[in-house]
């Protein structure tokens, strides 16, 4: 096989060596920390990284005890370079992965990341306080994590400097906005079962989507460095006999987003007096208990675990009458919105090949098993209810979400999500509005204003709302590689 064939889906069968955090986001251990860490000394650094016992998918069997801790590994690019990784093999990774988040100007408008997000006020993750290792810890209760904390760091000895740890807190399936979340999330084909290029909306994506060095939705592998004759790592599924430092590893993007809960409660209260919690539910694409808008009926989808909750497409509301084209929901995931009406015969399959039919909108909006990320967050902060926050005497405490996801195209999939869907002002065709939550407001193109939001109302009509504020700010963020665990083993070798 020719590497850049296209390649039939694989069973993923080695899963002794992927970290557990593809499969699971460890909701029943509800306490967790982020060790953000530099290299201080490498050869003390590398002896503690030979030695760290990850969770694997393999420990969470159905024959396996419930995990009561877990600890996880991620490294940037920096940190690879640190540690003495061979500056060409590290090239071989992802682009977006070896630059950075932080580094990059243009990266940074693309995202949002820009004014109060800048990456010049992060707290970490920028300059000389962007980390070379994240370690994830994770526990049953917060004594647990106290003491998991306390053994890791003395097992870190003098190979690493910490930059910064982040708490995290638990909500109860709850953002810190007070919406349910965690609820749209894409099952992998871990059988090798899935064909892509359905004509039909399903929930299953490609396991490549998410874990390098298999193929994705193109039926193509992303590129990542293949050594020749490692045979301690993972033979290359496409060029056998050389070693596949990226299999059965996956991209982790880490970005701390403070959320103002007050600012978005006050708001919505002043806009719609009569009608606040409607209009929020209208800027998420959610109802806050996690059930479609009404007039989204939910049906049976393929891979989809939750219909209850998440078995709903657009097709009953191609024009954002009932969910608007810039709801947060529907431009993070546009679910069907590129595609026509399903086939009945051979000839509407005809008509969909040479695309006669479906609107021309739905071009605007690229298909969404490209896209898709898989989310493992946590909130942080103290809660706040929307009543306290519309009390003008109420305490402010800050929360907000380490927003984690993993896939195995940051580019393809974070960086597009976040700056072609979320951040842009002209996603589905619309004009001067970014998403009502993530949206950065900065004037784009030029000095044309981005701050607006348009929604469906029940007479049929469209009410526009201007002067929407910035909600959410960056306030650290990197790009990791949650590696196989063989890989890391290389890595510290």
């Amino acid at each position: 096989m020719a590497r850049g064939d296209l390649i039939a889906p694989i069973a993923v069968s080695d899963t002794g060596d992927i970290q557990a955090l593809v499969t699971a986001g460890f909701g029943s251990l509800t306490a967790a920390c982020f060790l953000m860490l530099r290299v201080a000394e490498a050869t003390a650094a590398k002896a503690w990284l030979a030695g760290v016992q990850v969770a694997t998918v393999a420990d969470l069997g159905k024959d396996k005890p419930p995990l009561t801790q877990v600890v996880q590994v991620a490294l940037t690019s920096d940190g690879l370079a640190a540690l003495g990784l061979d500056p060409a093999i590290i090239a071989q990774f992802a682009p977006e992965f070896v630059r950075g988040l932080a580094r990059d100007a243009s990266r940074s408008r693309r995202l949002g990341d820009v004014g109060d997000s800048a990456p010049a006020h992060w707290h970490w993750g920028s300059g000389d306080r962007t980390p070379h290792l994240a370690v994830l810890l994770y526990a049953s209760d917060a004594g647990a994590l106290t003491a998991l904390e306390a053994a890791t760091e003395a097992g870190l000895g003098g190979g690493f400097s910490i930059v910064t740890r982040l708490h995290t807190a638990n909500f109860a399936g709850r953002e810190p906005f007070g919406f349910m979340d965690g609820i749209s999330q894409p099952s992998l084909d871990w059988q090798g079962r899935h064909q892509p290029g359905s004509d039909h909306y399903a929930n299953t994506i490609a396991a490549g989507e998410v874990l390098i060095g298999y193929p994705n939705e193109y039926g193509r592998i992303a590129d990542r460095p293949l050594l020749p004759g490692e045979h301690t790592l993972p033979a290359a599924i496409d060029d056998p006999g050389w070693g596949d430092l990226g299999r059965n590893g996956s991209y982790l993007v880490h970005r701390e987003l403070a959320q103002d809960v007050r600012g978005f409660w006050r708001w919505v209260g002043r806009e719609a007096p009569d009608a606040a919690l409607p209009l929020a539910e209208a800027m998420v694409g959610r109802r806050i208990d996690g059930q479609p808008l009404a007039g989204l009926a939910t049906h049976a989808i393929a891979g989809e675990p939750r219909p209850d909750s998440n078995g709903f497409t657009y097709d009953a509301d191609r024009d954002g009458m009932i969910c608007p084209h810039g709801g947060h929901i529907r431009r993070s995931n546009p679910r069907n919105g590129d595609f026509p009406v399903p086939p009945r015969n051979i000839f509407e399959r005809a008509a969909d090949i040479l695309g006669l039919r479906g609107k021309p909108e739905a071009d605007a909006i690229a298909s969404a098993r490209f896209h898709r990320l898989l989310r493992r967050g946590r909130e942080y902060g103290q809660w706040l209810d929307r009543e306290a926050a519309l009390d003008q005497d109420a305490p402010d405490p800050q929360s907000g979400i380490n927003f984690l996801c993993l896939g195995a195209s940051i580019g393809r999939q974070f960086e597009f999500v976040q700056g072609a869907w979320c951040e842009s002002a002209k996603f589905g065709g619309g004009s001067g509005e970014s998403d009502p939550l993530l949206g950065s407001r900065a004037p784009f193109p030029d000095e044309q204003a981005t701050d607006g939001f348009t929604r469906g109302c029940p007479a049929g009509r469209r009410l526009r709302h201007d002067g929407v504020p910035r909600f959410v700010t960056v306030k650290g963020g990197a790009y990791f590689l949650l590696p196989g665990v063989k890989a890391l083993r290389f890595i510290a070798s």
